[in-house]
């Protein structure tokens, strides 16, 4: 359940170009150590300045393909968990897959340890670097030499390599490893951070490329067996990942017009695969996979977007499959009619009163809000991590027709400021929306783990999710018993005071800058706070209502200081703390060892923090 660190020869260089080195390590599709390219890569570090490293690697079809299938929201870095997350599960899932990392010793750590929290009992490969091997190209043949160790048939069907944000950036060719070792593929895929915003989508970025060898495969020739074929009806494959009890419940929906249930994407076992692109339809339930997506219709599949949902959603689902599928009208009619009685007595015994605010980043929130409304429930704002795709517009435009705001690429900022405009009953989000909610005393949900690990499709989940939201509704009213008996604690920085007086508030180094410049002390709002849910223009672009000259969101003075002394100064003075020297104050803003005259000092400009 440890990392496994691969034998590597990390930073080691053969001091020769070309392939005369006698290394034994290249190949005639593989950069040789020191050679001109690897020479060239740029050095960078594990956030901010990756994304432009990334951009000047001109040749990278890689990161160009990620910008343009995953396009990036208000916010340039992921504001849940790393990525590469999302893939490594998927493969983690996968039996007989080997799967390998490289990246940043803190990330592949960060990352093994949350897969294995989650109870993923299998090893993690780990191929590391060091700056001189990732500069001169000997990472790529650490890489490579570590699929060659690993790649024994008898154990794996197929390795996985992971290139995380460094690697990434400085362009390490996963494309140029050999697509097969002893019988065993080989997968590369780069999950970088900057490239990829949501784990949710490198799922998609691992599931769409095991699905291309896959079809690749199919089409050359003669392929394994998957397990559980069904060769006498049509089938219907599945996208995304599905609570357990959903695609049995959406296979009791199709099976009255002849169809069955295919493999779920991503899979379980690599021949799956197979089965998966032999079915006649696949169901984007999921609508994030784009580029699995893509391989369902080079495969010649047709697509089908949104999911079997509250009564309206499940009539318009089963018909779409139908005529993607070829069933006759009339049998389509039959299997609709059934559904329709089944789906409209769940909602009828369970139904739902109350203004619910829906987020997440798992894909599947705007099914849910479609769930909600059509138990009754009032949902003002659903927001969505993901980005908007062909496979989510129709249950966009459904939500819409009915007063709900839909956020797609939605911030964590945004998900909050809905919650303070539309005041709901009951907020279903991620952990620091929920937080928001409860300290607010309102009831709030976790998506991931009280929503998503419900089924929502068909009669089940029509049933299933009014009960538990209607009671987490009524502790409302405990949480404001909660909040008035703690009431005079303190909150923030006063949180638990003790015995004779409040806590100093203490700035970190940060506000203390921002408040030296003329700035803001607490620097968070601005560009993440253009929600567009009966807000002006004005307050939407983050303007100053005050006398102050209006600053455009997200935009504050960032000027730094001349040098490092007058930054120690000015933060001293924000501090309340700056020297004296002499009986005379220090001006932040002197020339070196002169001294302001004898007049108070500034105070912190007026509408500073």
């Amino acid at each position: 359940m440890q990392s496994m660190p691969l034998p590597v020869m990390g930073g080691e260089t053969c001091g020769t170009d070309g392939g005369s080195c006698g290394c034994g390590g290249h190949d005639a599709s593989s950069p040789a150590h020191g050679s001109e390219p690897a020479a060239q890569l740029p050095q960078v570090g594990c956030h901010g300045d990756a994304r432009d490293a990334a951009r000047s690697v001109a040749d990278s079809e890689a990161l160009k393909a990620l910008m343009e299938d995953y396009p990036l929201g208000p916010h340039e870095q992921p504001q849940g968990m790393c990525p590469a997350f999302g893939s490594l599960r998927v493969g983690l899932r996968m039996r007989r897959t080997a799967t390998v990392l490289s990246g940043s010793a803190c990330c592949v750590y960060g990352l093994t340890f949350t897969s294995h929290f989650y109870g993923a009992r299998r090893t993690v490969g780990y191929v590391p670097f060091n700056s001189e091997s990732l500069v001169t190209g000997a990472l790529y043949e650490d890489i490579k030499r570590a699929m060659h160790d690993l790649a024994d048939p008898e154990e794996y069907d197929a390795i996985v390599m992971t290139n995380l944000c460094i690697p990434t950036a400085s362009g390490v060719p996963l494309d140029m490893l050999p697509k097969e070792i002893n019988g065993v593929r080989i997968v590369g895929i780069d999950v970088p951070g900057f490239g990829v915003p949501t784990h949710a989508e490198a799922k998609d970025v691992l599931s769409g490329a095991v699905l291309k060898r896959a079809r690749l495969e199919a089409e050359a020739g003669p392929v394994a067996r998957p397990r559980e074929l069904v060769e006498d009806r049509p089938t219907v494959a599945l996208l995304g990942e599905l609570f357990p009890a959903d695609p049995m419940g959406i296979g009791a929906l199709i099976e009255p017009m002849g169809l069955a249930l295919g493999p779920v994407v991503p899979v379980r076992e690599w021949r799956e695969l197979y089965a998966a692109l032999d079915a006649d339809v696949c169901a984007a339930i999921h609508p994030h996979y784009v580029r699995a997506a893509r391989e369902f219709e080079k495969a010649g599949r047709k697509v089908v977007g949104s999911g079997p949902v509250g009564v309206e959603g499940t009539v318009a689902w089963l018909k779409s499959v139908g005529d993607a599928a070829g069933v006759d009208a009339d049998t389509i009619g039959s299997a609709i009619d059934r559904a329709r009685t089944m789906i409209a007595g769940a909602i009828a015994s369970a139904p739902l009163r109350g203004r619910v605010q829906v987020s997440g980043y798992e894909g599947s929130e705007l099914l849910v809000a479609r769930v909600l409304i059509e138990a009754g429930a009032d949902v003002p704002y659903v927001g969505t991590a993901l980005p908007k795709s062909a496979w989510s517009a129709t249950d966009a435009e459904w939500l819409e027709a009915r007063g709900t705001h839909v956020q797609f690429r939605a911030s964590l900022e945004q998900d909050v400021e809905a919650f303070k405009e539309t005041d709901p009953d009951l907020v279903i989000g991620t952990t620091p929306v929920v937080q928001e909610a409860k300290e607010q005393g309102v009831p709030g949900l976790y998506f991931t783990n009280l929503v998503s690990a419900r089924p929502i499709f068909g009669p089940a989940g029509a049933g299933s999710l009014a009960p538990v939201l209607q009671g987490a509704m009524r502790g409302r009213e405990r949480l404001g018993q909660m909040r008035k008996f703690f009431e005079g604690v303190g909150t923030g920085h006063a949180a638990g005071y003790g015995w004779t007086e409040v806590p100093e508030e203490k700035l970190s180094a940060k506000q203390r800058n921002a408040r030296a410049r003329g700035g803001k002390a607490s620097t968070g709002k601005g560009k993440h706070s253009e929600l567009a849910v009966g807000k002006s223009d004005a307050a939407a672009t983050g303007c100053s209502t005050t006398d102050r000259t209006p600053r455009g969101a997200g935009q504050r003075d960032n000027k730094a200081s001349i040098r490092t002394k007058d930054r120690i100064r000015q933060s001293a003075a924000a501090k309340g703390s700056a020297k004296r020297t002499s009986g005379k104050q220090v001006d932040a803003n002197a020339p070196d060892g002169a001294a302001s005259p004898s007049t108070p000092a500034p105070s912190t400009p007026a509408g500073a923090d």
